[in-house]
């Protein structure tokens, strides 16, 4: 199995600064070999320091990059701030000249149809590069764990959250109350994310202790689909103090 990379700062601001520099140092390697580099962006507040790092780096030809998102919330109105699509073209996507910025559309007529169309996209640009996170659930996008399935036939699915996640989101801010976060969503499964050549997945915040440690320690498996990301052959899991508080120095050699 890979050895996985797990690389702790003292706190969210120089994780995302370092996650930043490395992020770039990789689409650079890639530029040199390819004339396009795609990349999978997560939207979230866990991921706000790095995507601030991110777009101020001056070392990234942005017109060479294909842009995605993850997962989108159904049931939202399309202008709604806590719109996945919105949230980084907010903090990433209008900020800086991207080749092109593709965003799922969860105000599509069929929601069959838009799967079908992303997974297109997907196709036409695999990953070279996801950006993630870590649910406090354990789920990587809006793979929860009664959804996961780490031989899903389809690389975009409409799935139900479960109560944690949802939860989640009024953890995070993002809504008042667990009644208005909506109970589903479009996301990328878990074969579409890992089909990356490198993942970054980062992860702060005191309420994420409990996932990490999981993602670490427990068996590989769908009850805990972040697990998965230690099969990987590049991925580097970004910690700082509070979400690697769980773990001990046997676990960060690992």
């Amino acid at each position: 199995m890979p050895q996985l990379d797990i690389q702790i700062f003292e706190n969210r601001e120089e994780l995302g600064k370092k996650a930043a520099e490395i992020v770039a140092k990789t689409i650079n390697k890639l530029f040199e070999d390819q004339p396009f580099v795609n990349i999978v962006f997560a939207a979230a507040p866990s991921q706000n320091e790095f995507l601030f790092a991110l777009k101020h780096r001056e070392d990234i030809d942005w017109g060479r990059i294909n842009a995605f998102h993850m997962d989108e919330y159904l049931g939202l109105a399309a202008e709604a701030p806590q719109g996945f699509g919105n949230f980084l073209k907010e903090r990433l996507f209008s900020a800086v000249g991207f080749h092109t910025v593709n965003y799922i559309n969860s105000t599509a007529a069929s929601v069959e149809e838009e799967c079908l169309r992303y997974t297109e996209l997907l196709t036409a640009c695999p990953p070279d590069i996801v950006c993630m996170g870590i649910g406090e659930n354990s789920h990587i996008a809006f793979n929860d764990p009664g959804v996961a399935n780490f031989h899903d036939p389809f690389s975009v699915k409409k799935v139900q959250l479960d109560s944690q996640c949802r939860q989640q989101q009024v953890n995070d801010g993002c809504f008042s109350t667990l009644e208005e976060v909506p109970n589903y969503a479009l996301t990328l499964t878990i074969p579409a994310l890992m089909q990356a050549r490198h993942i970054y997945c980062i992860v702060p915040g005191r309420l994420k202790a409990q996932a990490v440690y999981n993602t670490l320690h427990q068996e590989i498996s769908e009850e805990y689909p972040s697990s998965i990301i230690r099969t990987h052959p590049s991925t580097i899991l970004f910690l700082e103090r509070q979400s690697a508080a769980l773990l001990n120095e046997s676990t960060v050699a690992m």
